[in-house]
């Protein structure tokens, strides 16, 4: 499994990461055992779960199931976990203020059965908490030596480059990576986050990476929707992804594939990994057989001819230049 830094931190990661918000919720604590050991066994280093995944069976069950299936494999993994979105239905187990920062991150690692937390990432923003008190609280967990980086979830590009900025106007550990939604159907990173993100050094770990399933080939327009995956049984997410527009893209990208015998799920992997800042893909699986098929969709090495038709169908822009990150201050 071939790695890479994320961002311009020294933390390397499989270009494939697993997605762990099945645990708990769609998958019990044998299956997730299944699931995690074929990861491990296939490469997989980076493994991505949040406090609030399980729901709606039991927040933290994720963070429980997910630690006793490492068990001794612990120390061989990057573990990553988020903090900041209601838990349990109490609105005051939410945010990012240095009160719930020290108390979420005692819980998770509890529930991990972990003396440490490799990337601690804020789940979404905090509008009512300074950031020089969140940025300040988790510096001290890094000093703590209870979390080793910090990364964001779901921030505005403005938002981003305020934390960046932040951290380092305090002299404190900055963020190294940014967690949001991004797929050839889902583009929007592309005008504002990532040129921030480019112009800081964050890397970027896409999740939705099918487009909650919409990208893996196995639905047809017109025709009935697979038994028990995702977009049948969320109507949430099925309103979301399963647009007109949806539908035309994805047509058309499955008759790109098809002419060079190749599947959309590896367009989908292989395409995010060409795109700037990305580090890892966070894909979640139910089954081993998932896991096997998601790092197996990462071997197309695609052209820039490819990367530019593609573009053309999708509607998307190509990338602006690199830049290089600006000095510490």
């Amino acid at each position: 499994m071939q790695q890479r830094n994320l961002g311009s931190s020294g933390l390397r990661v499989s270009v494939v990461g697993l997605g762990c918000n099945n645990f708990g919720a769609r998958l019990d604590a044998e299956a997730t055992r299944r699931v995690v050991h074929a990861a491990l066994d296939l490469g997989v280093t980076l493994f991505d779960t949040a406090d609030v995944y399980g729901r709606p069976v039991r927040h933290g069950s994720s963070e429980e199931f997910l630690g006793a299936a490492l068990g001794p494999r612990r120390k061989d993994i990057v573990l990553a976990t988020k903090f900041g979105m209601e838990m349990d239905g109490d609105p005051e187990k939410q945010g990012a203020s240095r009160r719930y920062i020290m108390a979420a991150v005692e819980a998770s690692l509890r529930r991990l059965g972990t003396d440490w937390i490799d990337l601690y990432q804020v789940h979404r923003f905090d509008p009512r908490t300074p950031l020089e008190e969140t940025v300040r609280a988790l510096d001290d967990l890094i000093r703590q030596g209870k979390v080793r980086y910090v990364g964001v979830s779901n921030f505005a590009a403005w938002q981003v480059a305020d934390a960046v900025w932040t951290a380092r106007s305090l002299g404190c550990h900055g963020f190294v990576s940014c967690q949001d939604e991004y797929s050839l159907l889902v583009r929007a990173p592309e005008k504002e986050l990532i040129p921030a993100m480019q112009a800081h050094g964050l890397g970027l770990l896409p999740y939705f990476p099918l487009a909650s399933g919409l990208l893996t080939g196995k639905y047809r327009r017109n025709r009935p929707l697979p038994e028990k995956a995702r977009l049948t049984t969320t109507q949430r997410l099925a309103d979301t992804f399963l647009t007109e527009r949806n539908w035309e893209i994805t047509e058309r990208l499955a008759d790109f594939c098809e002419r060079r015998g190749r599947s959309l799920l590896e367009l989908a992997f292989s395409w995010l990994l060409a795109r700037p800042t990305v580090a890892s893909v966070i894909a979640g699986a139910s089954t081993p057989e998932q896991v096997a098929q998601n790092i197996k969709a990462t071997e197309w090495a695609l052209t820039a001819e490819e990367m530019a038709e593609v573009d053309a169908i999708t509607g998307g822009e190509a990338p602006p230049a690199r830049r290089a990150p600006p000095p510490a201050r």
